[in-house]
């Protein structure tokens, strides 16, 4: 399975609008979003994907986000999602604390821990954990960080992509 991991969009439509093109143009299905979509009106861009995501600290709406992922057919997992996807256990958090990622990661429980909040990508591994930091779309991000990432879980392949 394919997994498209996103995160810190920060109603960046015009990333958005490239990120979910590209996840289409590679048949990608299911989406992870490590939080900071920031407002609810960005949420019908990714209509289509099976989205999962977590609420970052610039997410303050969360009612209009709880309602907005409920209309896309999203699901919404609060600080912490703890998904079974491919066959493989993912942690999904927004990771303003290295430490909280580092634990995820070092437990052992997980096959992936994907995070963002710190823009700027990143892959890497603990023990048998993949870590991710897809990138971040904020206007002060350099370019080489304004990425999205694709996980294979059967390869255990991480892609990056410019968007």
């Amino acid at each position: 399975m394919r997994v498209g991991v996103i995160s810190d969009t920060h109603d960046n439509v015009a990333a958005i609008e490239r990120a979910t093109d590209l996840f289409r143009e590679e048949g990608i299905e299911t989406l992870v979003h490590c939080g900071d979509f920031i407002a609810p009106p960005v949420l019908p861009f990714f209509e289509g994907f099976s989205l999962h995501g977590v609420l970052g600290n610039n997410d303050g709406e969360v009612a209009g986000l709880e309602s907005g992922f409920e209309a896309i057919g999203g699901e919404l997992h609060g600080r912490f999602a703890d998904l079974e996807l491919g066959g493989k256990r993912f942690a999904v958090l927004h990771g303003e604390s290295k430490e909280e990622v580092e634990g995820y990661a070092a437990s052992g429980e997980y096959d992936y821990v994907c995070y963002g909040h710190h823009h700027e990508r990143e892959r890497r591994v603990v023990d048998k954990t993949l870590v991710v930091n897809p990138g971040a779309h904020f206007p002060t991000v350099p370019e080489e960080h304004r990425t999205v990432a694709v996980v294979d879980t059967e390869s255990r392949g991480v892609e990056f992509y410019r968007v």
